[in-house]
């Protein structure tokens, strides 16, 4: 057992190269710019609305198209289904995935100027435990607004759940959902940290 207790402490403490340090910064740049980009859209198209409606989602904040006045006729929308306004605000994961993101950011950094192969496992095992968490928890806030409808509505349809990925009919409407150029920007992070890993393998520590 010892050797291999051995060959795991050298693995682990593998120093990274500088082409895998670089991966790292590059890492840390694609974070920083799904802070910045929408990562989600969501569109509503129906014969009164032929042009569409649309929702873009970001880390903190919800923005409607049309200058913001899409979110309203939205919200005015789910007032007779009775589903309760979207709101940032009620949006918990929009108070949190900003910060945890700076966070990852900061390790990403953090594995580039003192990076060992453990700080890239550290950081990918985190990062994939987030990613789960965050469309888990995000898929249940989508499933509560769909199901939690108020039953005195002037408008009564079957409770439903905004569909993540593709689209749907919800009354006459079709409804789609998108990733967006942040989210593209998250999932390729796990990518470099893989690719840092693979590009330091026979580093000697």
């Amino acid at each position: 057992m010892q050797p291999l207790f051995r060959r795991e402490y050298v693995f682990l403490r593998r120093p990274l190269n500088l082409s895998a340090r670089v991966c790292m910064v590059l890492g840390a740049a694609l974070l920083v710019a799904s802070v910045l980009l929408p990562l989600w859209k969501i569109r509503l198209v129906a014969p009164q609305y032929a042009e569409g409606l649309e929702l873009r989602i970001y880390s903190y904040q919800l923005v409607g198209g049309n200058g913001g006045q899409d979110l309203v006729e939205i919200n005015g929308l789910n007032h007779y289904i009775g589903m309760k306004p979207l709101s940032a605000a009620d949006f918990i994961e929009m108070r949190w995935v900003p910060f945890a993101l700076g966070v990852f950011i900061l390790l990403s950094l953090r594995a580039a100027v003192l990076g060992l192969m453990i700080s890239l496992i550290d950081l990918l095992t985190l990062y994939l435990y987030f990613t789960a968490f965050s469309l888990g928890s995000f898929y249940y806030r989508m499933y509560t607004y769909g199901h939690l409808l108020d039953p005195h509505a002037p408008v009564h349809i079957k409770p439903f759940t905004p569909v993540l990925f593709g689209s749907q009919q919800i009354a006459n409407f079709v409804q789609s959902s998108f990733p967006q150029p942040g989210a593209y920007c998250l999932a390729l992070f796990p990518l470099l940290v893989l690719a840092a890993m693979w590009l330091s393998r026979r580093e000697e520590p």
